[in-house]
Formats: C-alpha cells, sequence, structure tokens
C-alpha cells in the first residue's frame, strides 16, 4: 500500500480544495452558494473562524482533502471531503478522517457532526464504522443534505 501523509493547509493548496471539491459536488449535485464562499475562501470561511483544512498527500500528489468547520465551543462540523477518484479504495478517506477528528480533538472538540447524502453509500457506511451515530437533522442546512451524523470525541 502507498504511504499516505496528512499535511495541514497552506494557501497556496486552495486551489485543490476547490477544483478537487467542486469536481464531486458538480458530479451529483449542484454548487450551492455556500459551497463557493467556503471552497473559494476557506481561509476566511474556515480558518479565520476556528477550522481547519486538511489534505492527503501520495506520491506527492494531492489526492484528498477534508476540512472542519467550527460550530460552537467544543462543537465541529466535518465538511467537504474527497479523495480523487484515481486514489479511491486506497484508505485516503478513512486516514482524512481519523485525522480530522484528531484535529478536531486538539482544538478541543467534544463532539463531530457532518451532513450527507444518503446516495453517498461508501461514505455513510464509512462514516458508521468509525463510530458516527445517525441524528435527526436540522431543516434547510443543506439543500442537497438528507442525513446528519455525529460522534463524541
Amino acid at each position: 500500500m502507498e504511504a499516505i501523509r496528512i499535511i495541514p493547509f497552506q494557501p497556496s493548496l486552495q486551489p485543490y480544495f476547490e477544483s478537487i471539491n467542486k469536481a464531486w459536488i458538480s458530479e451529483h449535485f449542484a454548487i450551492e452558494p455556500i459551497d463557493r464562499e467556503v471552497l473559494e475562501r476557506p481561509q476566511e470561511n474556515l480558518l479565520d473562524k476556528g477550522g481547519a483544512v486538511i489534505f492527503a498527500v501520495m506520491e506527492e500528489e494531492i489526492v484528498g482533502t477534508v476540512a472542519l468547520k467550527k460550530h460552537a465551543a467544543g462543537v465541529y462540523e466535518m465538511t467537504k471531503m474527497r479523495v480523487v477518484p484515481a486514489a479511491q479504495g486506497k484508505g485516503v478517506g478513512w486516514a482524512l478522517a481519523l485525522a480530522i477528528l484528531e484535529v478536531a480533538r486538539g482544538m478541543g472538540g467534544r463532539k463531530v457532526v457532518l451532513y450527507s447524502s444518503k446516495k453517498l453509500t461508501p461514505a455513510i457506511n464509512m462514516y458508521r464504522k468509525m463510530g458516527f451515530q445517525e441524528v435527526v437533522p436540522e431543516a434547510g442546512k443543506y439543500v442537497r443534505c438528507d442525513i446528519k451524523m455525529e460522534i463524541d470525541l
């Protein structure tokens, strides 16, 4: 198995964060205004507000990314997670999810929530295996999302 390295956000990596996520969102759904805000300006919309963005690297190529959005003291949302198609099935998603949960713990997180779509079956199955539990989603959070999950850290 190829080695997966996890690296933190740097401004030079913003185009990867944007392109990797816009590709999968466009493939399965429609890009919403909140997507544009977060993907085009992660420094202002995530990092400056107490969140984080990390990337997975294999063979010196960026192959995946995930972010944390701070909701409240100790509560974060895992968001914008995607692995490029060529790296899927190689443990990259699992490595990113575990790493971002560690980042949340390191920032004082007690709970991480996520919003997804039940049509993304492999992702939902991975989240369940990690210990995320389904909870009732708030109405109107994201148009494409029909499932909310959370995990206590």
